[in-house]
C-alpha cells in the first residue's frame, strides 16, 4: 500500500489555521476600513470596544468558514492540480460562509447585544445594529485575504513536494494514450510524489510513441515477476480489453501484497450510466439522461455568463486587438482578420472571426489541412499569437452576436464535420450546445492535429457536467494553456 505520510496531515492542520486567520482577518480589515481608516465617514456612533465587539462576528465567520471549505473537500492532501482550478471552489466556499454569517448575524440581531455583553463584560444595548457597509466590504476582504493565503499555502506545499522523495511506486498495465497520459500526470503532478517504474504491455497494437521502450518492462504475463523483484505500491489498469476473470486476478495478486490496485474506467462507459427511464402508454423506454444545457434555466444563465463576460473581456482586448492589427500588417500582405464558415448549434454554419496568422491563401495547394507544430504557412507574428491564445480574441464579438460561447467544444470547419461524423463514434453530439472561443478538450492540449476521438470525450464530458463553476475554471486555465497551440 502507499506509504502513509504525516506531513498531509500537518500540511492539513496549516491549511485550517492559515483559513481560519485569513477569514478572521479579512472580516477585521473589513471592520478597520469602515471604522479605523478615515475613509469612509462615520454618521452613527460605533459600540465601545468596537474592534473587540466585532471580533466576535470575525471568529463566527471564521468558524463557518472553515466548515464550508471542508464541505468543498479543501482539506483533502495530497492536493492536486493547478491553483486556478482551486479558485472556483474557494471563492464558492468563502461566499457560502458569508452567506450563513448573515442570516445567522440578523436573525440573533436582538440577542447579540446580551451575549456580547456577557462575553465582554461590557454594556451593550439590548439590540446590536450590525454595520451593513462592514458586512459588504468583508464580501470583498474575506475572499481576496483566503485566496492569498491559500496561494501562499499552494506554493510551500508544491516546493516542499517537488523537493522530497518518491514515495509512492507505480506500476501501468497498458501502452495506450491513457498510460501515457498518466505517465505525464504523475511527471508534472508533484504533490502525489510518485513514480512511474514501468508498463506492461496488454495489447501490442496500443503502443503509443510517447512510452519509450526501455520504459515497457514486457507484457502482462510478466507482473508476477516484476511484483518480486520490484517495490509497487500502487497499480493501474489503463485497458478495459482484458477480461473479468484476468482483472479479479490481478486484484488478488494485489490484495496480497497489498498494493493499492485502480481502474482507469473507458469515460464513453461513463458517460453511458446516466440513463432516463420514460414510459409510453406503459411500455418503457430507455434513454440517455437529459444534460445540464437541455435545461431552459442553464441555457439563460450561460447566455448570461457570455454577453457579460464578453462585454468585460471585450475592452482590455481591444488594445491587443489593435497591436496585433499593426503588426499583422507591417509583417506580411493581406487581411489582418481571417473569416472562415464553421459548424455551431445544431450544425448550423456561421463565420468565425480571427486575427490573422498565416500566410494569404495557405491551404491554396493542400485544401483544408490542420495546423502542424512546425507549420511553414505561419507568420512570426501569427505564431506568437497562436502560442499565447490572441488570435482568438475576435471571437468575443461572435460571443455577443450569439454564434459562440466563452466556453463550449471548439468549433470546426465543415469539410472535417462530414468526415469526423462517419470516422469518430458520437461526434455530432458535440453540436448540441454553441461552440466556444475555449473548452475542456483545449486547455487539456487536445487541439490541432490531435486525436480527434480523444478530443470528443473531453467536448462531451464538458456537456454532461457543465457548471458555471466549470465554465470559470476552464476560462482560468485557459490563460495559462498552450499546449499544442500551434
Amino acid at each position: 500500500m502507499r506509504e502513509r505520510d504525516s506531513s498531509d496531515v500537518l500540511l492539513s492542520l496549516v491549511a485550517v489555521i492559515g483559513d481560519a486567520l485569513a477569514a478572521f482577518g479579512g472580516f477585521m480589515l473589513a471592520v478597520w476600513i469602515r471604522f479605523g481608516s478615515g475613509w469612509i465617514p462615520i454618521i452613527h456612533r460605533p459600540p465601545e470596544r468596537v474592534y473587540a465587539v466585532y471580533g466576535i462576528f470575525g471568529a463566527l465567520f471564521a468558524i463557518l468558514s472553515l466548515l464550508t471549505l471542508r464541505y468543498h473537500g479543501l482539506y483533502v492532501r495530497p492536493q492536486t492540480g493547478a491553483f486556478v482550478n482551486k479558485i472556483p471552489r474557494l471563492v464558492r466556499a468563502s461566499a457560502l460562509a458569508m452567506v450563513f454569517s448573515v442570516m445567522l448575524l440578523f436573525t440573533l440581531q436582538n440577542e447579540w447585544g446580551q451575549i456580547i455583553g456577557a462575553v465582554l463584560d461590557i454594556p451593550v444595548q439590548s439590540s446590536l445594529d450590525i454595520a451593513r457597509l462592514v458586512v459588504g466590504l468583508s464580501c470583498a476582504t474575506i475572499p481576496v485575504l483566503l485566496l492569498l493565503e491559500r496561494y501562499l499555502l499552494y506554493r510551500i506545499e508544491w516546493n516542499l513536494a517537488r523537493h522530497s522523495r518518491s514515495r509512492n511506486h507505480v506500476l501501468i498495465l497498458g501502452t495506450d494514450a491513457i498510460a501515457a497520459r498518466l505517465k505525464r500526470t504523475f511527471a508534472t503532478e508533484h504533490m502525489l510524489r510518485s513514480q512511474v517504474i514501468g508498463f506492461l504491455r496488454t495489447d501490442p497494437a496500443a503502443a503509443v510513441r510517447e512510452i519509450a521502450p526501455a520504459e515497457i518492462l514486457g507484457d502482462i504475463t510478466a507482473l508476477d515477476d516484476i511484483l518480486a523483484r520490484e517495490r509497487v505500491d500502487q497499480l493501474i489498469l489503463t485497458s478495459a480489453g482484458l477480461g473479468t476473470e484476468r482483472m479479479l486476478d490481478i486484484m488478488l495478486v494485489c490484495e496480497q501484497r497489498l498494493i493499492e490496485f485502480n481502474v482507469v474506467p473507458d469515460l464513453f462507459h461513463l458517460m453511458t450510466t446516466s440513463m432516463d427511464v420514460q414510459s409510453l402508454d406503459d411500455i418503457p423506454l430507455l434513454g440517455v439522461s437529459a444534460w445540464p444545457l437541455d435545461f431552459f434555466w442553464n441555457r439563460v444563465l450561460k447566455r448570461v455568463e457570455d454577453i457579460i463576460g464578453a462585454a468585460i473581456l471585450i475592452l482590455p482586448a481591444a488594445p491587443i486587438i489593435a497591436v496585433a492589427a499593426l503588426l499583422i500588417r507591417r509583417s506580411s500582405p493581406g487581411p489582418i482578420f481571417y473569416r472562415q464558415v464553421r459548424c455551431g448549434e445544431q450544425g448550423r454554419t456561421f463565420t468565425i472571426l480571427k486575427l490573422r496568422t498565416m500566410q494569404p491563401d495557405a491551404e491554396k495547394d493542400t485544401g483544408p489541412v490542420f495546423a502542424s507544430a512546425d507549420d511553414g504557412r505561419r507568420t512570426p507574428i501569427g505564431t506568437f499569437l497562436r502560442r499565447h491564445n490572441l488570435d482568438e480574441l475576435p471571437q468575443l464579438w461572435n460571443v455577443l452576436k450569439g454564434d459562440m460561447s466563452l466556453v463550449g467544444p471548439r468549433p470546426e470547419r465543415p469539410h472535417f464535420v462530414a468526415q469526423f461524423k462517419t470516422e469518430v463514434a458520437r461526434y455530432m453530439w458535440r453540436h448540441v450546445s454553441k461552440p466556444g472561443m475555449t473548452g475542456w478538450a483545449q486547455i487539456n492540449g487536445l487541439r490541432g492535429d490531435t486525436s480527434i476521438a480523444e478530443r470528443v470525450k473531453y467536448d462531451l464530458y464538458y456537456l454532461e457536467n457543465w457548471s458555471l463553476a466549470f465554465d470559470f475554471k476552464i476560462l482560468l486555465q485557459t490563460l495559462f494553456a498552450n499546449r499544442n497551440a500551434y
